[in-house]
């Protein structure tokens, strides 16, 4: 979504790396550009005009003027300003003291409220929670089925006394619910309410009816995040009409300039807490400003990146393959393949390698990947029996043409993946045997066996004068005066020229405030 804004921001700051000082031309320059960039994401006016006003006032000021790289200064002040106008620190869910907690999720029709509440209760329940949603949307045709599918996916109960198509009262059903989660001892009560086309009083008055008959503890007004400018419009006439505590963005994972993720915050004074970046239900997580803005910024998402591989992979099967790779065992194509799915199970690749730092100056690389060439490797790697996978150096013509033909890939395709996978293979094993690396199991004391076991006849010393001593007398160690102290053991280590007099003993020196 902010890849146009990301793009702007990240030639201005290559432009400004070549210089040694930064002028109140340069500076005027930056915001200029900074300043377009934002208008362009259709960031609300007022948001981008205090946004470069306070990157120019800490350009100007010391932290940038006396600097060693004044340019990695003025990315810091606008990673601390992205972070700021976004929410500042990540807003966590507030928990009521005696469950349930009651959430409310408000906005407008087609923001994606019903998925989203699905996508929320998935999340909590990964978290140790057992939450329970309402159908408390009655206006919307087959709004009640929707979120009964939805609820079956995420694999948690759904509230839903009424038909809906129209009929029944959705302020009763709210109001019974929390009833319902006491007795089935749900301890997050989630309300999908009802929204319209646009703003109408007849939406904001239910809105507001059910928020006084359950009382929840976080109002959630969740708003689509490619409607640009209208986001705040809707969002200050939810503010005023029924309040709340804070925002959830939908559809991140779109095309369009993302304005209204910098907006909202801004105007409404209410936090984002979550985002949804997809349309399965695993693709929604709280929102972090801090990785937000450095992904703005190009400077990736580690710290998601981990958390999502901590999710996915399995502790055991890890450590497992780790103690593998270090003992030198061979890495087959059983445990490629292993690692493949894990991997898969992350998410989209390209999404994965989005998160890098950089990589969204290959874009079009990142583009042209396609998930679909893991499935067609892993049908090759399927369609081969057990033992070619332990060892695939027995896979002949007639093995491979069966392969391809199992896999319904050609023969090169086989025989490509069969090459790559010998070369890593290699790879894995330089590294099993540390390459040298001091610290890596097996490296460096094998080198050093080997280098001992070569060695042929003296080493020649470099010093001149030490090698003219060891010609002149083979096999003798040139003498050397016995020296006290830690001077006395650098006689024969220091540079020529400065070394030490004959005779000369440190010990017997008396320094100022000896006696």
């Amino acid at each position: 979504m902010f890849e146009t804004l990301s793009d702007r921001l990240t030639s201005v700051f290559s432009s400004l790396r070549a210089k040694g000082r930064l002028s109140d031309a340069d500076i005027d320059a930056t915001t200029r550009e900074i300043r377009i960039a934002l208008l362009e994401a259709d960031v609300a006016l007022p948001v981008v005009k205090a946004f470069v006003a306070q990157i120019k006032e800490r350009a100007r000021g010391a932290e940038v003027s006396q600097a060693l790289n004044p340019a990695q200064q003025v990315v810091k002040i606008v990673n601390d300003e992205l972070i700021e106008i976004l929410g500042g620190e990540t807003r966590r869910l507030r928990f009521a003291k005696t469950p349930p907690t009651v959430i409310m999720l408000a906005g407008l029709q087609g923001a994606g409220k019903t998925t989203l509440a699905g996508k929320l209760a998935r999340w909590l329940r990964e978290q140790g929670h057992a939450p329970m949603l309402v159908a408390a949307d009655l206006q919307r045709p087959n709004a009640v089925q929707q979120l009964q599918v939805v609820g079956e996916r995420a694999q948690v109960a759904v509230y839903a006394p009424e038909p809906g198509n129209g009929v029944g009262d959705p302020i009763g059903v709210a109001r019974t619910s929390i009833d319902e989660a006491k007795r089935l001892n749900h301890d997050i009560v989630i309300i999908d309410t009802a929204g319209r086309l646009g703003i109408d009083q007849e939406m904001m008055k239910q809105a507001a009816d059910i928020r006084d008959a359950v009382r929840p503890d976080e109002v959630l007004f969740v708003v689509d995040a490619m409607i640009g400018q209208d986001a705040v419009t809707t969002a200050q006439a939810f503010m005023e009409g029924v309040g709340f505590d804070g925002v959830v963005l939908t559809k991140l994972d779109g095309d369009a300039r993302g304005g209204a993720a910098l907006s909202v915050r801004h105007i409404t004074g209410r936090p984002i807490m979550f985002a949804s970046t997809g349309e399965k239900l695993e693709d929604f997580d709280a929102f972090h400003p801090d990785r937000m803005a450095s992904r703005i910024l190009d400077m990736g998402d580690i710290l998601t990146l981990i958390e999502q591989a901590q999710k996915t992979f399995d502790e055991e099967q890890a450590a497992k393959m780790a103690g593998k790779l270090t003992s030198g065992e061979s890495f087959t194509l059983e445990d490629f393949l292993e690692q493949m799915m894990m991997v898969q199970k992350m998410g989209p690749i390209k999404n994965l390698l989005g998160m890098m730092p950089g990589m969204g100056q290959m874009r079009d690389q990142l583009n042209s990947i396609d998930d679909r060439d893991l499935d067609r490797i892993a049908a090759i790697i399927r369609s081969m029996t057990p033992a070619e996978r332990q060892d695939p150096k027995i896979l002949n013509g007639s093995r491979r043409a069966r392969i391809a033909a199992g896999s319904g890939v050609t023969v090169t395709a086989v025989s490509n993946l069969v090459t790559r996978f010998f070369e890593a293979q290699k790879m894995m094993k330089r590294m099993a045997g540390g390459m040298g690396i001091p610290g890596m199991p097996g490296g460096r004391g094998k080198a050093a066996k080997a280098q001992k076991k070569n060695k042929k006849g003296r080493r020649v010393s470099g010093d001149p004068r030490k090698a003219a001593l060891e010609k002149a007398s083979p096999g003798e160690a040139p003498a050397q005066p016995k020296q006290g102290g830690v001077l006395g053991n650098l006689q024969g280590k220091l540079p020529p020229g400065m070394e030490l007099p004959p005779g000369f003993d440190p010990s017997k020196l008396k320094l100022p405030g000896q006696n």
